[in-house]
């Protein structure tokens, strides 16, 4: 069996972190995968480890803008599965126009499937951006042979009400990486206003992840003698930044103790968790949140939203808020502020569940995955396996 990935729609985050690391722990021969061939731009195969069963390609028109990756999926990766006798395509971006029979895809964005965090973008390039994806990638999962999940709660969101809900699917959520992994610290710590709490809020700037509700939480935090300081850290989507920088203005005009710090490097993230007394996450879409899982991973104790898969991922480990309820987060960080014995008992269980989290495991199930659906699609199509056979030949 040969297997086709396109990832010609990857270009950065956790989309080109899944690649690699599912190709960094991939057995496929174990799976009867003789070899595989990824398209994909070149800055992501030079990331992309090289092995003896694996052939990266860089058509020159990856190198380009949206509009002629588009094209080249649409009109030319058809005849190059063909050429190079795949006998199944990998889609990890969830988008598929090629017409290639079967392919395998994967649903890694859930803000295309919910319209009311959809909508928070406004009339703006970025919402038509997301209604195109809405579009696209439910057709893709239409015709998919199957699809992969990354939480039962993408599932359930995802499935409910499309024609694709008998559709073979599996779930198999991303690993972590070890380096994140560090035992909970057991020293208790007392905080003061010399050596305040330190939380730690990784993530985008972006509308549903509602950085301006944690940082007036922890305004009142303050107000109330309790020694904190934020540090958020991410990127940042610029109508959202300027929502943040306003709300910032209010709360702490002299930025003394609320900072933000911009994106940093990937392989200092680990760092940051080592430094941090506690981990934030107040995000109210996701599919599976990497940032939680690395948190969890880090031996911190977790505030967390209670929407979307959150309490699916963490358990019983987090303290769990409305994230756009500025009272209930600052209540579930003052419980953890207060108590070194909860905050100990709740990152130790976080770090107990992270170890479930593992590349291998993900790389294994989703090459089995990916070769027993083939089986079953073309025993299901005998026709279409011989014409696509004739037409290699």
């Amino acid at each position: 069996m040969i297997l086709g990935i396109d990832a010609s729609n990857i270009r950065a985050g956790g989309g080109v972190t899944h690649l690699i690391e599912l190709l960094r722990f991939a057995n496929p021969q174990q799976h009867g995968i003789d070899s595989v061939i990824i398209w994909a731009n070149a800055s992501v195969l030079e990331r992309i480890e090289e092995q003896p069963w694996l052939t990266k390609v860089s058509p020159p028109l990856l190198e380009c803008s949206l509009l002629y990756r588009i094209f080249w999926q649409k009109f030319r990766l058809h005849a190059a599965a063909r050429q190079a006798k795949c006998d199944a395509l990998f889609v990890p971006g969830g988008s598929d126009s090629s017409g290639f029979t079967p392919i395998i895809t994967m649903s890694q964005n859930m803000l295309p499937f919910h319209l009311n965090e959809l909508f928070r973008f406004g009339l703006s390039f970025l919402t038509l951006k997301l209604l195109l994806l809405r579009y696209t990638q439910s057709t893709t999962f239409n015709k998919a042979a199957g699809i992969v999940f990354l939480s039962k709660y993408a599932e359930e969101t995802i499935a409910n009400g499309r024609n694709f809900i008998k559709k073979k699917s599996k779930i198999i959520p991303h690993g972590i990486d070890l380096r994140f992994f560090l035992p909970p610290r057991t020293s208790i710590k007392e905080f003061s206003y010399s050596n305040p709490c330190k939380i730690t809020y990784v993530s985008i700037i972006d509308m549903y992840k509602h950085q301006w509700h944690v940082a007036d939480a922890v305004g009142r935090l303050r107000s109330a003698g309790i020694p904190v300081i934020l540090n958020l850290i991410g990127p940042a989507y610029k109508p959202a930044l300027e929502k943040l920088e306003r709300a910032l203005d209010v709360i702490d005009p002299e930025r003394e103790f609320i900072f933000y710090h911009g994106s940093i490097p990937y392989k200092e993230l680990d760092n940051i968790y080592k430094t941090s007394d506690i981990g934030i996450f107040a995000s109210s879409c996701e599919n599976l949140p990497n940032i939680l899982l690395e948190m969890m991973a880090g031996g911190l104790p977790i505030a967390c939203s209670n929407l979307g898969p959150m309490p699916e991922v963490l358990g019983d480990a987090g303290i769990y808020f409305n994230p756009e309820a500025p009272d209930e987060i600052a209540l579930a960080l003052k419980s953890l502020i207060d108590s070194p014995e909860l905050r100990l008992q709740k990152a130790r269980t976080a770090y107990t569940h992270a170890k479930r989290f593992t590349w291998e495991a993900c790389s294994n199930e989703t090459f089995r995955f990916i070769a027993t659906t083939t089986k079953y699609w073309k025993d299901a199509h005998p026709v279409k396996t011989r014409q696509a056979t004739n037409d290699i030949h």
